[in-house]
């Protein structure tokens, strides 16, 4: 079989484990029923607290880590690059269209960031401080998924990574902005929901 064929297979079937779904539902929680009605790591963590939530984002990207991190050991050099893209490609396809519920699911940013880690990390870097910045300044999260997801294929061509890469790169950040299509509307209106603590809401 293709080496291809099998990275697009082991990464959507890794991209499609709902983690955010199954930690929310051994809390008692429909994650589709609350919130945003998002089964990522930001709806997780702002219904059900800390805890939660970073488990969340933290096996999202480990997703993302084992998608384009066998290829490593297990595919031909010159076929390692191939295999990591399209394994990281149908990952995200399996966490925003998962079979395990119904083909709902995430917007992938904890994936994409997990797999950056493995294919370029610096990237990853600039990504996660033009994330934090943006998340202190505002406090939404969707505007600094948006900026993170820009600045990983504008740092990646700063950082001279190979085509393909940025190419990728380029695509999945417009992935990721168009699965935040929703949140723009709302940011634009000023009626998009600003991160609040579980603990300070029931203050």
């Amino acid at each position: 079989m293709s080496p291809l064929l099998i990275a697009a297979g082991i990464g959507y079937i890794l991209g499609a484990l709902p983690f955010g779904y199954v930690i929310a539902r051994a809390h008692g929680v429909n994650i589709f029923e609350v919130g945003s009605k998002n089964p990522g790591a930001t709806n997780v963590l702002r219904v059900l607290g800390k805890g939660p939530g970073y488990l969340a984002f933290a096996l999202d990207a480990v997703k993302g880590i084992l998608a384009t991190g066998w290829p490593l050991w297990f595919i031909a050099p010159e076929s390692i690059t191939s295999a990591q893209i399209v394994g990281l490609v149908a990952a995200i396809i399996g966490h925003s269209f998962s079979c395990f519920t119904r083909f709902k699911g995430g917007k992938g940013v904890a994936t994409v960031a997990g797999a950056f880690l493995v294919m370029s990390p610096w990237a990853v870097l600039v990504g996660f401080l033009c994330w934090v910045a943006t998340f202190y300044t505002t406090r939404y999260v969707s505007l600094a998924s948006i900026v993170a997801a820009i600045a990983l294929p504008v740092s990646s061509a700063l950082l001279h990574q190979p085509w393909p890469v940025i190419a990728m790169i380029s695509m999945i950040a417009v992935f990721v902005i168009y699965r935040h299509r929703g949140n723009i509307v709302r940011l634009c209106k000023g009626t998009e929901n600003k991160f609040v603590r579980k603990n300070a809401e029931a203050k």
